[in-house]
Parts: structure tokens; C-alpha cells; sequence
């Protein structure tokens, strides 16, 4: 009786040992990124850039569209760079355009956790403009626009086609920022 109480406590000392089962952290599928590099895009517009390699330009398939109005496909990373072309004229003065830009930038307000600004500016192409880094959960986190403010006017906003959730697309977003970033550079006015 003696023996078959001992194995018992034993058993029960082994057996009751504090062990962790809780939950491993969601993750994220990992993400191959492409190598850099860039081709002048044929638009038919009166601008020209350098887009990625990896990417898409096709004329946007909206019925509203205008006629410049192209979208930058990143199938790999399901976004989509929109871009519209406005010549400045009579109609559509610089000063109406800009501050339509800041309009539709500052509609991500209720989402955003911040909106920051910065100036481009690209003498040599006469290239200048504003972009804005939009930061949290919303639908564009990156939008921009360039000039040389008196005849062309480009904007661009970058759309995610999922559900925004900034964390997963941290790393897409920081590479197609630098992408956009060198397609700014590379805008020259016909």
C-alpha cells in the first residue's frame, strides 16, 4: 500500500508541473520584395516619369475619368497609385487645384493619428508641390501633388485594395514610398 501511494504522489507531482499553453501572436506572411528598378512609362500625356518595373500603368477605368487619369498597378502588393492629370488653365486655376489636394488629404482626418506635410521641390524640372504622409488606419496613407504652377498639375494618391490595417502594410507601404518618391523625381513637363 505503501509503494502504490508513493507512485501515486509522484505521479501526481509530475504531472501537475506549470506548463504554458497560451496562444502564439497572429502573424504576418512574409513578404519578398522586389528588386529595384525603373522604366520611363509611355502616358501620351503631357508629362513624363519613371515608374517601377514591377508595376502597371493602365488609363483609369472610371467613367468619370479624364483623359490623363492613370492608375499604377502594384499587383504583388494589391495597391494601387492613383494618378490625375490637370493642365492649369481658366477653368481649373492652380489655386482651385491645390486646395482640392489638401481637401481630399484631410478627408482621412477621422482616421488618421497624424498628417504631415512636406514641400517638393525639383527646380531643374520645375517640379514643386507638397506630400502628404497620412498616418493610422486609412484608406490612403500617401498622397502628393506636383506643379510647375502654371500650366500642369499632377496628383497622386496611393490606395491598398484590403481593409486598412497599417501594421501589416508598414513594410509595402516604406517600399512603394520610395517608389513614388523616385516617380516624383523623375516627372518631367512636356
Amino acid at each position: 500500500m505503501r509503494y502504490v501511494f508513493v507512485i501515486i504522489l509522484l505521479l501526481a507531482i509530475v504531472g501537475c508541473q506549470q506548463q504554458d499553453y497560451s496562444p502564439k501572436p497572429r502573424g504576418f506572411f512574409r513578404i519578398d520584395f522586389p528588386t529595384k528598378s525603373y522604366q520611363e512609362a509611355q502616358t501620351g500625356c503631357p508629362f513624363i516619369l519613371e515608374i517601377p518595373s514591377y508595376s502597371q500603368m493602365l488609363d483609369d477605368p472610371n467613367e468619370d475619368a479624364k483623359e490623363c487619369w492613370k492608375n499604377l498597378y502594384f499587383p504583388q502588393f494589391n495597391a494601387t497609385l492613383h494618378l490625375s492629370y490637370f493642365p492649369i488653365n481658366k477653368s481649373t486655376s492652380f489655386q482651385q487645384l491645390t486646395e482640392d489636394a489638401r481637401t481630399f488629404a484631410f478627408k482621412h482626418t477621422t482616421k488618421a493619428t497624424a498628417i504631415d506635410q512636406s514641400r517638393i521641390s525639383i527646380p531643374e524640372h520645375e517640379v514643386y508641390g507638397i506630400q502628404y504622409l497620412i498616418g493610422g488606419n486609412t484608406a490612403s496613407n500617401y498622397q502628393f501633388f506636383v506643379s510647375d504652377s502654371t500650366e500642369h498639375y499632377l496628383r497622386g494618391a496611393l490606395y491598398f485594395n484590403e481593409k486598412p490595417h497599417l501594421d501589416s502594410i508598414q513594410p509595402v507601404l516604406e517600399f512603394i514610398k520610395s517608389d513614388i518618391k523616385h516617380l516624383i523625381h523623375s516627372v518631367k513637363w512636356k
